[in-house]
Parts: structure tokens; C-alpha cells; sequence
């Protein structure tokens, strides 16, 4: 009889399973189709996994040509940045492959270096006249604050004077506001307009508006000045994974709508756009983060993020993760078997309910943890967080055996778990003043502490049940873990996270405020506050990890009794 109840819950707990993850994950509608499947022009960096520009280590010539081969179905154009660095043979295999180019040059803050760079995009364009199209001097020069503007307009009329395709500057759409001597040195008017990143973002359901309404006033700036010349946006896109700004969220579904919709306006108002990017680029997360590196149309492997036509799935190996999940709990059953059938079946279902959840979380943060180390310390770093999870679950898991069948838990079992805790919060604490310190590009990392934090709360609503009200004095480190060592110094971990919450707060209102174009909108200081914190407290991904670090200070709140520092010292 007992086995039957137990074979019924896992039962029940496994169709649930099957259906919130089938119904979480259904193909969702990201706008119209893109015409005839392909864009007008693709940001194309054709780095490989391993190759970095930061490292020295360039893409080489069958890289350029078997993914412009991969482009070339899905674009009519694509824009480079740099005329060396392993792209010299790009013209000719775009010739190949008949695709167009818009040859970019890049420049830095080195003069003996952007004079190599000018007369290697000047020889490169007048060689490949029939394939490259325009030419872009410079990327985003006045944004990184490389050169000053003098100094590019003297690039500009160089390569001017010396070629027949027409000649721009492509940088973020703010700095032909803040110099709008560009407006008439330029053929045409190149501007980067990207939603997630403005000073103030703006969330998916405005991308659109806000990118015609930039459009709008680029185009009456110019006018004013009596420059009428065609614009094209020489980057957009959205991101795929990483952290949120504001309401402006990272999703394959979000990168999908912007960028099918984009083409909509783009058709309607007459104007001309690049999408970054082709690929990911994993290198870019040294500098942006994971959300750096997830831009692309297509992986790493050049496999598609998403399709340019048809519905569109957030998930598409949401089935093999369910299966995984399922197999964990059944793993977990077949293991605690012997104790499941000395439970009640209300126990029998919050037992296997947890065991389901924790399965579920660590399929979850694996997926998501290993497709984001981009490195090898950060594939260490993703074993090491992921055994660590399993083993805290393991541990939860033999902790609600023993409190479900009345028996304490094993001695070792309980300092580990006690161990495992104290690792966990002080991970915890150290990523939530670094999140305070670097708040622009570093994620939060809610899924690594899932666990914890559902150990934590299962046991405050167990207490609750037990005790028929909620006594915080109950919900402490020895009474979770059922470990009576307890030190001095770790109701500091109380403190220390608790304190770490505005810190976190103060950091993302910080990095909205320091930017140029918040300022310029909001010069005063006490109307800008209340604006950047708005912003700050849209962020669900903030205000999770926020939840999460306040439940992980709860077993710590209470200070260790005499008689329990007595009893710790004596050993």
C-alpha cells in the first residue's frame, strides 16, 4: 500500500512536471517574417571558439570563407570593422560567395597604427570596387573617447579624396548630436541605435518607437544644418542571454521581435540598417559580459539562435531538459525509497515535490551556467558551482528524510550541509559587492544559489506547518542543518548580506546616472535619483537576486547562545 502511494505522488509530480514545462515553453509569434528570409546587411567578425582579438589570435582565411559561406543565404551585405586583423581576404571571398560589403576601418587611440589602417582600407577599397559598396571610417572613436574630432575628420576627408565609394563614420546615434560637424563631412549618415544599451533603456514593447523616434531627430538635426543625406542604422540587434537594464530584457524571443520588427520600420520609413551580429562572440565577455556575447543570429558552432521566418522557441532543448529533470527525481526516489515508505503522503509529496524542484533548478543553472563559460576557468568554475549544488540538494534532500521520519541527521552529514551553507553565503556576498562595484555587465547569477534558497524557504514553511505559526527564532543555521556547531562570527554574514542590498541598488542607479545622455536629460541631480531607481527596481533579474540574498540571511540573524559557544569551545 505504501509503495503505491509513493509510485502515485511520483506519478503526479512527473505529469505536472510534463505540463507547466510544456506549457512554459510553447512557439511563441516574434513578429512578421523577414522578406524573402534574408537581411539587408549583417555585422559580420567571423572569430571562431578559442580566437580572440584581445589575445593576438585572428580568424583565418577558411574561417572567413566558410562563414561567409554560412551568410550568404541570409544576408545581402555585411559590414566589417577592421581591414587586418585576419580580414584581408574578405573582399575576395565575399566575391565569391556574391555577397556585398560595407568595409569598415578600425581606428584607436595609436596614430603610427590608424595611418597602416587608413592606407590598408584605401588600397582594399579601391581593389574590390565591385564588391565593396561603402566604407565606414572609424567605430564608435568619439564614444571610447580615442580621438578627438578633429583628429577623424581628418581620416574622413583622407579616405574621402581617395576612393569613389561613398564615405561615413559609424558611431552611437547621441554622438552626431553632441558633434554636428559629422553631418557634413559624412556621405552618409551612419548611427548606432541599440535599446538595451541607451543611457535609459527601453523595454522590448519600445524598441521600435524609440529607434523611429532617433531616426525622426537625426533627421531634423540634419535638416536644420541643410544636410539632407540617407541614413543608415550601422548597428541594432538585441541581446539573447545576460543581464536585464531596466525593463530592456535578454531573450531569444525579445532578439527575434526587435529584429524582425526593425525591418518593418526600416521598410516603412525609408531607411537603411545593420544588424549586429552574425555571430556570437564569447571573446566579448571579457569586456560586456555574457550579454556581450550573445548578439549573434547565429552560435559559436553557427547554428541559428533563431529562424528569420516561423514561430519561435525561447527553448528549443526544453524536452531533453525535462527528460533529465525527470530522471534526477526518479534517481532520487529509487535513493530514498526505503524512507519514503515511512512517510504520510502529505510528506511523501512535499518530499518528492523538492526532490522534482531541485532536479528542475540544477538542469536549469547547468544548462545555462556550462553555454556561458566562454573560457576554461569559467567551465572549472561551472563543474565546481554545479557539484556543489548537487551535493547541497543531496544533503537537503537526507535532511527532509530525517525530519519527515523523526530522526536526526547523521552527525558528518550535518557539518557538511552546515560547511555547504557557509560556503554558499559567502559566495553570495562576495558576487553581491562585486555586482555593487560592476554593475553595467555582470549578471546575476540567481540560479547558482536556487538551491539554497529553496532549502531555506522549504524549511520555514515546515516550521510553520510543525509549529502552527512561524517562529523566525526556529529558522536558524544549527536548526536547518541540524548541526549545534556554531561560530562567533557568523551572524556577520546577516549584516554583511543584508547590507549588500542597497549597496547592489546604489550600484545600478549609479551606472544609469554616470551616463552622458541621462545627464544630458536629467542635469539635476535630485530628479535624475528618483528616474535611476525606477529603472533600477523594473529589473526582475535584480530584484530575484535581491530575494534571494535576503532569504540567505536568515539562518544568520541570531547570535550563537552561551550554551552553544560553550559546548563548541569545550570541543
Amino acid at each position: 500500500m505504501q509503495s503505491i502511494k509513493t509510485f502515485s505522488c511520483l506519478i503526479l509530480i512527473v505529469l505536472i512536471n510534463i505540463v507547466f514545462t510544456w506549457y512554459q515553453n510553447q512557439a511563441q509569434d516574434a513578429g512578421p517574417d523577414v522578406p524573402s528570409g534574408k537581411l539587408r546587411s549583417l555585422s559580420f567578425a567571423p572569430y571562431h571558439d578559442g580566437f580572440s582579438p584581445n589575445v593576438g589570435k585572428f580568424p583565418l582565411p577558411e574561417h572567413v570563407d566558410a562563414d561567409l559561406g554560412t551568410v550568404a543565404d541570409k544576408t545581402y551585405t555585411i559590414r566589417t570593422y577592421s581591414v587586418g586583423g585576419g580580414m584581408q581576404p574578405t573582399p575576395e571571398f565575399a566575391r565569391k560567395h556574391g555577397v556585398d560589403m560595407i568595409m569598415g576601418g578600425w581606428l584607436g587611440d595609436g596614430h603610427k597604427e590608424n595611418k597602416l589602417e587608413i592606407a590598408a582600407l584605401i588600397q582594399a577599397a579601391n581593389q574590390n570596387q565591385d564588391v565593396v559598396k561603402r566604407v565606414i571610417v572609424g567605430n564608435e572613436v568619439l564614444l571610447r573617447k580615442d580621438m578627438d574630432i578633429d583628429t577623424l575628420i581628418g581620416y574622413i576627408r583622407q579616405v574621402k579624396q581617395a576612393i569613389v565609394q561613398p564615405v561615413t563614420f559609424a558611431d552611437v546615434w547621441s554622438s552626431y548630436i553632441q558633434y554636428p560637424q559629422l553631418f557634413n563631412e559624412v556621405d552618409f549618415i551612419t548611427i548606432h541605435i541599440l535599446p538595451y544599451w541607451e543611457d535609459e533603456p527601453v523595454a522590448i514593447e519600445q524598441a521600435i518607437a524609440h529607434v523611429e523616434k532617433i531616426v525622426k531627430q537625426i533627421e531634423d538635426k540634419a535638416h536644420s544644418m541643410g544636410v539632407n543625406k540617407p541614413i543608415l542604422i550601422g548597428e541594432s540587434g538585441w541581446p539573447a542571454v545576460g543581464r536585464q537594464r531596466g525593463s530592456a530584457v535578454p531573450s531569444v524571443v525579445n532578439e527575434t521581435r526587435f529584429i524582425r520588427n526593425l525591418i518593418q520600420a526600416a521598410n516603412r520609413h525609408g531607411f537603411d540598417y545593420n544588424i549586429v551580429e552574425a555571430f556570437n562572440q564569447p571573446w566579448k565577455s571579457n569586456n560586456e559580459g555574457v550579454v556581450g556575447a550573445n548578439w549573434g543570429l547565429l552560435n559559436i558552432d553557427r547554428e541559428p539562435v533563431f529562424p528569420l521566418t516561423g514561430p519561435v522557441f525561447e527553448n528549443p532543448n526544453w524536452h531533453l531538459e525535462l527528460l533529465w529533470s525527470v530522471m534526477i527525481l526518479l534517481i532520487a526516489a529509487i535513493i530514498f525509497f526505503k524512507s519514503l515508505k515511512t512517510m504520510s503522503l502529505t510528506k511523501i509529496l512535499a518530499f518528492l515535490t523538492l526532490a522534482q524542484l531541485f532536479s528542475i533548478c540544477l538542469i536549469t543553472m547547468t544548462d545555462l551556467l556550462w553555454h556561458t563559460s566562454y573560457n576554461l576557468w569559467q567551465q572549472m568554475y561551472c563543474v565546481l558551482i554545479v557539484s556543489s549544488n548537487v551535493l547541497l540538494s543531496s544533503l537537503l534532500l537526507q535532511r527532509y528524510s530525517d525530519l519527515f521520519n523523526n530522526r536526526p541527521t547523521a552527525e558528518i552529514l550535518a557539518k557538511i550541509l552546515r560547511i555547504s551553507y557557509l560556503l554558499f553565503a559567502g559566495l553570495a556576498l562576495f558576487k553581491t559587492y562585486h555586482l555593487a562595484l560592476n554593475a553595467r555587465y555582470l549578471s546575476f547569477e540567481s540560479e547558482q544559489f536556487a538551491i539554497p534558497v529553496l532549502g531555506i524557504l522549504s524549511f520555514i514553511l515546515y516550521s510553520a506547518l510543525e509549529q502552527k505559526t512561524l517562529n523566525w527564532k526556529a529558522i536558524s543555521l544549527p536548526k536547518i542543518t541540524d548541526c549545534n556547531l556554531q561560530s562567533n562570527w557568523e551572524h556577520y554574514f546577516s549584516y554583511l548580506l543584508t547590507y549588500g542590498i542597497p549597496a547592489v541598488v546604489i550600484g545600478e542607479c549609479y551606472i544609469f546616472m554616470s551616463g552622458y545622455d541621462f545627464k544630458q536629460t536629467h542635469p539635476d541631480l535630485l530628479q535624475g535619483i528618483p528616474i535611476a531607481m525606477s529603472y533600477s527596481l523594473e529589473n526582475q533579474q535584480l530584484l530575484c537576486w535581491l530575494f534571494y540574498i535576503l532569504i540567505l540571511t536568515i539562518p544568520f540573524w541570531h547570535r550563537p547562545t552561551e550554551s552553544l559557544l560553550s559546548k563548541h569551545s569545550q570541543r
